[in-house]
């Protein structure tokens, strides 16, 4: 699990827009909003249980070769992030479903953001029962 990260995008209205959608499933709040960047999650605090996300407005949004994977509470929350992501201007970069070359019971859906950054939402519990 990562402490901290940030990442830039061209326009921070869109961002702003499709991580509210895909992080709210996961349970991550926006906590900020400044001229240049957005914050998510908590700040980090002395004994590490936290993390925090950042978007950085940039002209110069570089999404090769990146991947973040976001921790989920259940497989109906990375659905949830799969079609929130694709309802607000992202893109679809495998769905929602066991991955079993990670192992049989971990559970995943990918996309695209709109500036092209790799995302994932996980998570190793079961199908929920109604």
């Amino acid at each position: 699990m990562f402490d901290h990260l940030s990442i830039t995008a061209s326009d921070l209205d869109r961002a702003q827009t499709f991580y509210d959608a895909i992080l709210a499933p996961l349970g991550v709040p926006r906590v900020n909003r400044r001229e240049r960047a957005i914050g998510y999650g908590e700040r980090p605090r002395g004994d590490g249980a936290s993390c925090y996300f950042s978007v950085y407005l940039s002209d110069k949004v570089v999404p090769d070769n990146r991947h973040w994977c976001f921790r989920a509470p259940s497989r109906a929350a990375v659905r949830a992030f799969h079609a929130a992501a694709l309802a607000n201007g992202g893109s679809d970069d495998g769905p929602p479903g066991i991955r079993e070359r990670y192992s049989p019971d971990y559970y995943a859906a990918f996309v695209r953001d709109p500036d092209g950054n790799r995302l994932e939402a996980v998570t190793r519990r079961p199908e929920e029962r109604p």
